[in-house]
């Protein structure tokens, strides 16, 4: 049964992303736009930049929005997300939770601006990912 690298699925995926992190350049400056609405179009750029290297790859995902298992599923075929950028597992709730619950920032407030520099460096990553 052999896996056939899907670099169409792949760039299907990175389009995808494109369009969310356009969303983030707009409006993370915006002080309109709630910190819910940002932090969705980031996880939903870390998901499919993820699941763009997974399918370039020809590995199999199941269906999820959690960033944890599609970093471990490369992992596990061999490809290791530089240290630095796992630290976009944080964006996960931002998926489901918060689309519908209200973000309470009881926590520290989530630094859209370093946030966009580390999706700007995965992209970067998944670049070299894809050849």
């Amino acid at each position: 049964d052999c896996v056939m690298k899907n670099r169409k699925l792949a760039e299907k995926f990175l389009h995808k992303a494109d369009q969310d992190m356009t969303v983030l350049e707009k409006w993370r400056q915006d002080p309109d736009i709630a910190c819910e609405i940002l932090g969705f179009h980031a996880q939903q750029t870390a998901e499919k930049m993820l699941k763009a290297v997974l399918s370039h790859q020809g590995i199999e995902f199941p269906f999820t929005h959690r960033l944890t298992d599609l970093i471990d599923l490369g992992k596990e075929h061999g490809i290791v997300l530089p240290e630095r950028l796992e630290d976009i597992r944080f964006l996960t709730p931002f998926a489901v939770e918060f689309r519908y619950d209200i973000y309470e920032e009881d926590e520290e407030p989530v630094d859209f601006e370093e946030v966009f520099v580390l999706l700007t460096e995965l992209r970067k990553w998944v670049d070299t990912n894809i050849d």
